[in-house]
């Protein structure tokens, strides 16, 4: 199914709360995955809206900051980045690298041991590798989550790799379950600086999506 999207960037975020509020018929904040669900008078979803992540909300749907801190962290087989942002502002960002893909086969030697349940010189040594690359990055979390109060924890990380995360001898100094929490929305090419980067300035901007037949309504509720 096709999906429609306005971007509200230039859109004051006090006016599009105040818009939801007073217009729509019904409305729902989701916290984990940071958007307001729209219904219609028949409690049917019209639209949502995808919030920017250095936005924190009130219970009344009312903005309380628009100064969060965010950390942003995207993992690859052999690759990292982490940004730290105050706001819209990035006050740190780094880069891990480890060799960590077979050559020939071009995945990584966790995926290969899955398939072939043996490892070899050169496969012991990449997932030396491994366990190294996991415990650096706990090691920066640590020392960022120690010197920042975190509002939200933005994360994107292959399903294979989220235990090498959570069950590094250095602790992750977040649980899974971690409230804060906030799956990136948007598909990271590679985890490098320049690709989360891009993804964090797109998520700085307030979407609406919705189904193409409810467009009109939606563009009459935000006089667009």
């Amino acid at each position: 199914m096709s999906q429609g999207q306005i971007n509200l960037f230039h859109h004051n975020p006090e006016t599009i709360f105040e818009t939801i509020r007073e217009k729509a018929p019904g409305y729902e904040y989701d916290f984990k995955k940071h958007v307001v669900t729209l219904n219609d008078e028949q409690h049917e979803i019209i639209g949502f809206l995808r919030l920017p992540l250095h936005w924190i909300i009130k219970d009344d749907l009312s903005l309380a900051d628009q100064e969060a801190i965010a950390l942003y962290l995207t993992i690859e087989s052999g690759n990292a980045a982490i940004c730290m942002m105050e706001g819209k502002v990035n006050v740190y960002h780094t880069t891990f690298s480890a060799y960590m893909t077979r050559k020939k086969q071009g995945f990584s030697q966790i995926k290969y041991l899955k398939k072939k349940g043996k490892s070899k010189a050169g496969s012991r040594v990449r997932l030396a590798k491994t366990v190294t690359f996991f415990e650096n990055i706990n090691e920066t979390l640590t020392e960022l989550l120690d010197e920042y109060d975190v509002d939200r924890i933005g994360l994107s990380c292959a399903a294979t790799l989220i235990p090498f995360l959570f069950q590094s001898k250095v602790a992750c100094p977040f649980e899974k379950q971690d409230p804060r929490l906030y799956k990136i929305p948007l598909h990271i090419p590679q985890s490098n600086f320049t690709n989360l980067d891009a993804a964090i300035r797109k998520l700085q901007a307030p979407v609406l999506f919705f189904d193409p037949k409810y467009e009109d309504q939606l563009r009459s509720f935000f006089d667009l």
